[in-house]
């Protein structure tokens, strides 16, 4: 039976994630901090293991990848999807305080699972598995104010590089998603604050289409690694001067 641990799974496109896995018939290790959220994703699914645990504490993080793969048999996907927005500003704006909990979840939290998952893939029988990280369509281009977020996410970029090289000899794959403007709790906010300021809401899609790439990644061959994909709702400002 195939199984995947999906980091930031109590919402937004990793609960989609989750969902469309445990659909599919796969053990589904959910990690977040909010274990009531995960419970509800979990919720008349045997196959769901609820993980609760904080991705920038690297001991919670062992812990809880090592308890996954004993009870599932192994570890044959990640989903590394954890991350948080800080509040968008100039960078002499930006707290101190918010650089640093942008950095410890969208780079720390990131290395941090991406290193436990490797270390089982490395040494369980038979050996491999697949890494998919998070990137974004701010790991291409920044949007104004978003340093912090920015920053961490073209570092996701170059851990998703090393791992594919790393992970050669280990039949490891890694690659990376870039997604732009699903339709999560997160955006609604934004559409909310756009339309009561008169403005015209961002274009975004359905976040299952999210769902959807992310499974035919996790499901290809281990002869085949999509190293890179933009997935993004059509008429975003992205390609040319927007």
């Amino acid at each position: 039976m195939s199984s995947i641990l999906i980091t930031g799974a109590s919402g937004g496109i990793g609960r989609a994630c989750a969902e469309r896995f445990l659909d599919a018939g796969w053990t589904v290790g959910l990690m977040a901090r909010r274990q009531d959220k995960l419970e509800e994703v979990a919720a008349g699914q045997d196959r769901a293991v609820v993980l609760p645990g904080d991705v920038t504490d690297p001991e919670d993080v062992e812990r809880l990848f090592a308890d996954f793969a004993a009870r599932a048999g192994g570890l044959n996907v990640l989903f590394n999807n954890a991350g948080i927005f800080t509040p968008a500003a100039p960078i002499d704006e930006i707290s101190l305080d918010d650089w640093h909990r942008a950095r410890a979840v969208n780079l720390d939290g990131m290395f941090y699972a991406a290193r436990a998952a490797f270390g089982l893939m490395r040494r369980q029988d038979p050996q491999g598995g697949r890494i998919i990280n998070n990137g974004s369509i701010s790991a291409h281009a920044p949007r104004d104010g978003s340093v912090t977020y920015t920053t961490t996410k073209h570092a996701v970029t170059g851990l998703t590089k090393t791992l594919s090289l790393d992970g050669r000899p280990f039949d490891i794959a890694c690659g990376q998603i870039d997604i732009g403007n699903a339709r999560t709790e997160l955006l609604d906010g934004i559409v909310e604050r756009a339309r009561a300021a008169g403005e015209e809401p961002p274009p975004s899609m359905d976040v299952g289409l999210v769902a959807d790439a992310v499974m035919n990644m996790a499901t290809l061959p281990a002869e085949a690694n999509v190293q890179f994909m933009t997935l993004m709702a059509t008429k975003m400002p992205f390609i040319g001067r927007g």
